[in-house]
């Protein structure tokens, strides 16, 4: 095994892990009801794993039932911990790293998308430069003035994040990202 137990000052033992951390995507499908989420992400902050991005809506109304995303970074191991205390929970129905998932057919990740909404306010060149590099990165103009333009851009994580880097020196002024929704690649649903 690659851990190795450490004695601390608590009653439990601190495996320490060798392997390296690695993003995963998590898709939980759960009760829709009062306090669901809450004992979800706890099990992500009482291990001291942080979520990167979170995402719940309703996915059967009639079922009651929501699905949650969760991109979180952490090694194989605790994640899987993560997975099997999730899968004990009685509102929780399905459990799936969708990162594992990809691997296991041969992907590079599953499929990803965010939204977000960049605020830049600038004049002249700025402003210029602004509106050229959203039409490169495909981003809409949802509102405008003689002094900002608000964008909403959607695609994969790394483009958002990279859209956003460009708008800084442009007169970035808020960001606003919806998280990321994901889902499995083929025709096999979860």
């Amino acid at each position: 095994m690659n851990a190795q137990k450490t004695a601390t000052g608590s009653a439990y033992f601190i495996v320490k892990e060798t392997e390296k951390p690695r993003t995963h995507v998590l898709s939980v499908i759960v009760n829709n009801e009062p306090g669901v989420l809450a004992r979800v992400i706890g099990l992500f902050s009482g291990r001291g794993y942080n979520i990167e991005s979170l995402t719940v809506s309703e996915t059967s109304h009639e079922k009651h039932l929501s699905r949650i995303t969760i991109v979180s970074s952490g090694t194989a191991h605790v994640l899987e911990q993560i997975k099997k205390l999730l899968e004990r929970s009685i509102s929780v129905h399905k459990v799936v790293d969708l990162t594992l998932l990809a691997d296991e057919k041969g992907y590079d990740k599953p499929l990803e998308r965010e939204l977000a909404l960049v605020k830049v306010a600038g004049k002249g060149e700025n402003r210029v430069e602004a509106m050229r590099l959203a039409d490169a990165f495909r981003a809409q103009v949802i509102d405008a003035s003689t002094e900002h333009f608000t964008f909403e851009i959607t695609g994969r994580i790394s483009k958002i994040e990279q859209f956003i880097a460009i708008m800084e020196p442009l007169g970035l002024v808020e960001v606003c990202r919806t998280g990321v929704a994901a889902m499995s690649r083929g025709k096999a649903g979860m």
